[in-house]
């Protein structure tokens, strides 16, 4: 593997690490940021988060990293200074009584530096965080979201009320979501990759219920 691929590969990885992290907490776009500012522990804005989950961040400064790796290294603590951030309680309740923080096989916690290693494909990711999807299985897997989301129905009996509970309004991905669902294209796997929250929501609005796309993920790769 040469150093582009290792970055790519690196990459990926810590798009896949920053949407396990953040699905598994419940949090939004806000919740690092804002605890990185109160705590004074590095600029951190909600644009460079969406930017590195979605790929599309490839240079990012050393402050992000140090930014996320201190915000890590607060949040496993035990029990968590909750007292901290006391004077901002929507920032308390944002954060959890129990939030997931990055820990390594190793027990280690993960700082700028192993944050970073991850970035550029030198170091893997913490067990329980890689829910990245590959190129041969993404076919499969959006065959078994159309079967999943159409509870067995032909497409044109149920498309009004699944495209209903798909909530994104972009024009191009709702397309894409309806070829999808007609079993006229599949997703490769970064539009999978992307498109796994909005397809939780829609799910769950369906009252086809999963509490975290790891759970959908492991019920889209089950056989038959």
């Amino acid at each position: 593997m040469d150093y582009r691929q290792r970055l790519e590969h690196g990459h990926g990885a810590f798009a896949a690490l920053l949407r396990a992290w953040h699905e598994r907490n419940g949090w939004s776009h806000r919740v690092l940021p804002a605890l990185a500012e109160r705590l004074d522990l590095g600029r951190l804005h909600s644009s460079q988060l969406s930017n590195l989950r979605n790929r599309k961040l490839a240079s990012p400064g050393p402050e992000v990293f140090l930014a996320l790796g201190c915000c890590n290294k607060w949040l496993a603590q035990t029990p968590i200074p909750l007292a901290e951030i006391a004077d901002q309680q929507e920032l308390s309740d944002g954060i959890g009584a129990a939030p997931h923080a990055l820990i390594d096989a190793a027990g280690l916690v993960l700082g700028a530096g192993e944050l970073l290693e991850i970035f550029v494909g030198l170091r893997p990711l913490p067990p329980g965080f890689d829910l990245r999807i590959s190129e041969a299985e993404s076919p499969a897997l959006s065959a078994a979201l159309a079967d999943l989301l159409a509870a067995g129905q032909p497409w044109r009996k149920c498309s009004g009320r699944v495209m209903a509970a798909y909530g994104v309004e972009k024009r191009q991905r709702r397309e894409k979501f309806a070829a999808v669902m007609a079993g006229l294209q599949d997703y490769n796997a970064s539009e999978l990759d992307l498109e796994l929250p909005e397809l939780l929501t829609a799910l769950n609005a369906l009252e086809i219920n999963f509490p975290s796309v790891d759970k959908l993920l492991d019920r889209l790769r089950q056989p038959g």
